[in-house]
């Protein structure tokens, strides 16, 4: 399948995953702001594939990075985040969503397995109520999008 038609609305993504559903796969989902893609995330997004058979990417919107990150993010605008993801092998689709947390898509999506970063408490991770099972993936050290602006802002001496 071709990156961009990875790429759903909330109602295509919903047709797509009654489908998945009768045919007995399980349905697993992560979210962030993917802004510059990196080893943690890729370690992430493979992590989350291995724990079922269809993994759904809830990718902030532009608006939505910004209100959380600031005026100077995104770096990366949400479509071309969007098509990156969807190049992997790991994402079979990305749902854009606009508000600051993905509680909506989790609600809609009711993945059998919601996957999020160990640095969120259990009692923290939005949307746990609408998932079969919550697990969280330890994050790699030193790998971040804030880190990669920063040392890319340095100027060498």
């Amino acid at each position: 399948m071709k990156a961009k038609n990875k790429i759903v609305s909330l109602r295509a993504l919903k047709a797509k995953l009654t489908a998945a559903r009768k045919a007995k796969k399980k349905i697993v989902f992560t979210n962030g702001c993917f802004d510059i893609l990196h080893a943690g995330h890729v370690s992430v997004l493979e992590f989350s594939r291995a724990k079922g058979d269809i993994l759904v990417v809830g990718l902030n919107s532009d608006a939505s990075v910004r209100r959380l990150k600031g005026p100077t993010r995104p770096i990366n605008k949400q479509q071309d985040r969007a098509l990156v993801l969807a190049a992997l092998e790991s994402v079979s689709y990305v749902c854009i969503f606009e508000e600051d947390t993905p509680y909506n898509l989790i609600k809609a999506v009711r993945p059998d397995v919601l996957v999020k970063g160990g640095d969120y408490k259990p009692t923290e991770i939005v949307g746990r109520e609408f998932a079969g099972k919550v697990v969280r993936f330890a994050l790699l050290k030193g790998r971040s999008t804030t880190g990669i602006i920063k040392k890319a802002s340095c100027k060498p001496q």
